[in-house]
């Protein structure tokens, strides 16, 4: 358990640590580790929640943009969710690793073009689009989390095409 709470709250690397004094303390070292975890379900349940909330609105016939916003809305939530666990620097630097910023910025942009299209161009079909595509990215990125899952992936897929 220790080794787990070393790797989320980011520990395992502490000695190439080059913002302490610059940058205020983010890694959420200051937060005990039941207080870490808490935050991170309840801001899951909370993103999990706003994203049916966005099915409730197609039941409630509000339209494809009401689903994609709510929807968008629970991703960025319930991802923010991990900065609880291992602090947001942490996470960012995760995030922008070279093993996975490609899937990181597909992921973000397809965030950003289905609230765009739901927002400001009103565009159901478009927003609608635009989620089965963030939905694509945000699974690429999180397979890129699990060791070897994004290459099992592509011969399955090779394997099934060809």
């Amino acid at each position: 358990m220790d080794k787990l709470k070393r790797v989320l709250s980011g520990d395992e690397n502490a000695d190439d640590d080059s913002t302490t004094g610059i940058i205020p303390d983010l890694s959420a070292n200051s937060l005990s580790w039941s207080t870490r975890v808490k935050g991170f379900a309840v801001c899951f349940v909370l993103g999990i929640f706003i994203s049916l909330l966005g099915s409730l609105s197609l039941f409630l016939h509000r339209g494809a943009a009401h689903f994609a916003f709510f929807y968008t809305i629970g991703n960025i939530v319930s991802m923010l969710s991990t900065c609880f666990l291992m602090g947001p620097l942490n996470q960012i630097k995760k995030m922008f690793a070279e093993t996975r910023v490609i899937a990181t910025v597909l992921m973000l942009v397809m965030l950003v073009l289905t609230l765009y299209a739901a927002i400001v161009l009103k565009n159901a079909g478009l927003a609608f689009l635009f989620l089965i595509l963030q939905w694509l990215s945000m699974t690429w990125y999180s397979l890129s989390y699990i060791p070897y899952a994004r290459d099992l992936v592509k011969k399955t897929l090779n394997t099934c095409v060809v």
